[in-house]
């Protein structure tokens, strides 16, 4: 659930398929810079109602999702 949700706001955001967003993708692979990243980033927090931070370890998708999913 959590991770539809996350892949639903990157498709809208880059304006690509939902399809083409998966678990492993990079944000480099989906085409976002680090300012791209920081505004998906607090759209996501303001979704989930959690606050993510933001480090070197947030690579790909997965890594978002699993955050929200241990501030739940």
């Amino acid at each position: 659930m959590t991770f539809e949700k996350v892949a639903q706001i990157l498709a809208d955001y880059k304006g690509i398929d939902v399809s083409e967003v998966k678990g492993e993708s990079t944000f480099a692979e989906l085409g976002l810079d680090s300012l791209d990243t920081v505004e998906l980033i607090m759209s996501i927090e303001d979704t989930f109602g959690v606050s993510i931070e933001m480090d070197e370890n947030l690579k790909c998708v997965n890594d978002i999702v699993a955050l929200i999913d241990a501030g739940k």
